[in-house]
């Protein structure tokens, strides 16, 4: 597979119509001489000498770029509240990896709040895989400040074994209930790995000890491209055929409104319209509500 002429192609959605006005509001945006930056559960940027019109400026950036799923970010007074409340998942999973001068990279990467935050445990390279051209204009956005040497690809899973170089440790966090063929992916991501390689994963799971799935016959908490649900054990199960020798769960944990939440950054639903109004257990569409299972897989 040629990742260059791919790149070269994804590039081109850059110029697409709505995502344009996104890159030319980045490419407007001054040059700053002192930017204080603190890589903490908000990821807090403050700019020295902001006027009020360059301060308006970024706001109004920042807000034709909704919607904002992960975060949040604060620059100087301005507050991007995103939808999810990332810090929460970071912070679970911060105790149980190292990344020092480690080669990184993180599947599924949105605007690359992960990557930010793990900036602090200095890794040698910091790489995230995302097709999503409004999310690449975020991280662009966020990093026109950060000023990181992250490096950020409009590629997605299945592009990781071809990748030009092996990674220490990938992170993949919320996108294998995505994909028609779960083990496909694990497989993917395990051939990107060094031996002795790690893989932090989170996904959905159902509780239960038998090996099983669900499988949403239309949507999951109105989630269309949901399709495969696993308990526990399947999960393991399919990390192991996958090629994984060791598989550790992490931690278990429901979703709640403190993590999932709608603001005005988003404007489209969230947790709380996802669930049955007479029965927060439960999905719209009768499922058991969202739990995530993480876990650790050695290469």
């Amino acid at each position: 597979m040629n990742l260059n002429d791919l790149r070269a192609k994804r590039q081109k959605w850059l110029t697409w119509k709505n995502i344009k006005p996104y890159q030319e509001a980045i490419k407007d945006l001054p040059e700053y001489s002192s930017i204080e930056v603190a890589l903490d559960d908000v990821v807090k940027l403050q700019i020295e000498n902001l006027s009020n019109r360059e301060a308006e400026q970024i706001k109004q950036t920042a807000l034709l770029m909704k919607p904002w799923r992960k975060g949040p970010f604060e620059i100087n007074t301005l507050l991007i509240d995103s939808e999810w409340q990332s810090q929460i998942k970071y912070n679970l999973l911060e105790p149980h990896f190292n990344l020092k001068d480690k080669v990184v990279g993180d599947i599924g990467c949105n605007n690359g709040y992960y990557l930010f935050r793990m900036l602090s445990q200095k890794p040698k390279k910091l790489i995230g895989f995302d097709p999503s051209p409004i999310y690449y204009s975020q991280f662009q956005f966020i990093n026109h400040f950060v000023g990181s040497d992250i490096v950020y690809e409009l590629l997605g899973v299945e592009h990781v074994e071809f990748y030009e170089h092996k990674f220490d440790t990938h992170f993949c966090l919320g996108v294998l209930y995505h994909r028609t063929d779960p083990i496909a992916m694990l497989k993917s991501l395990f051939k990107g790995l060094n031996r002795g390689g790690e893989l932090i994963l989170d996904t959905f799971m159902i509780d239960g000890k038998e090996e099983i799935s669900l499988t949403p016959k239309d949507r999951y908490s109105k989630i269309p491209n949901i399709y495969f649900i696993p308990t526990v054990n399947a999960l393991k199960n399919w990390c192991y055929r996958a090629g994984f020798k060791i598989v550790e769960v992490l931690e278990i944990m429901k979703t709640n409104p403190s993590e999932q939440r709608k603001t005005e950054w988003i404007d489209t639903q969230s947790l709380e319209d996802f669930l049955d109004p007479n029965n927060p257990e439960k999905t719209v569409e009768g499922y058991p509500s969202p739990k995530r299972v993480y876990i650790k897989a050695i290469k």
